[in-house]
């Protein structure tokens, strides 16, 4: 399966910045769609962020704000996030989807990030 590890969050100030990171590991052969979700107290993990065949798309709420990049030769995603607001606190969570190899299988994987933290708050 793959892995993935997740760097950044904590608390910032309304109106401050932070960025998170996710590195992907373990036999990837193809990455179909990656992003970034989060996930408030008491509610649905949503999509904020994600990249599909190379196609960008944001969630309204972080529009303008918030910006995902990919890495292709680490396998890696971040997220820059700006001009943070109270309502941005939550648990933020990487996935990766696509097909990795073992010895000489090809299989499908949809896995997430161990989750980060979020806090905006003054």
């Amino acid at each position: 399966q793959v892995q993935l590890v997740e760097s950044g969050g904590g608390l910032a100030q309304p109106g401050g910045s932070l960025t998170l990171s996710c590195a992907a590991s373990g036999g990837i052969f193809s990455i179909m769609n990656m992003g970034w979700y989060r996930q408030a107290p008491g509610k649905q993990r949503l999509a904020v962020a994600t990249i599909t065949s190379g196609v960008t798309n944001y969630d309204d709420s972080v529009k303008g704000r918030f910006t995902i990049s990919r890495d292709n030769a680490q396998y890696a995603i971040h997220l820059q996030m700006n001009s943070l607001k109270p309502e941005d606190t939550a648990v933020y969570y990487c996935n990766f989807q696509g097909i990795y190899l073992s010895g000489r299988t090809y299989s499908p994987y949809n896995d997430w990030g161990q989750g980060t933290q979020v806090t905006v708050s003054s």
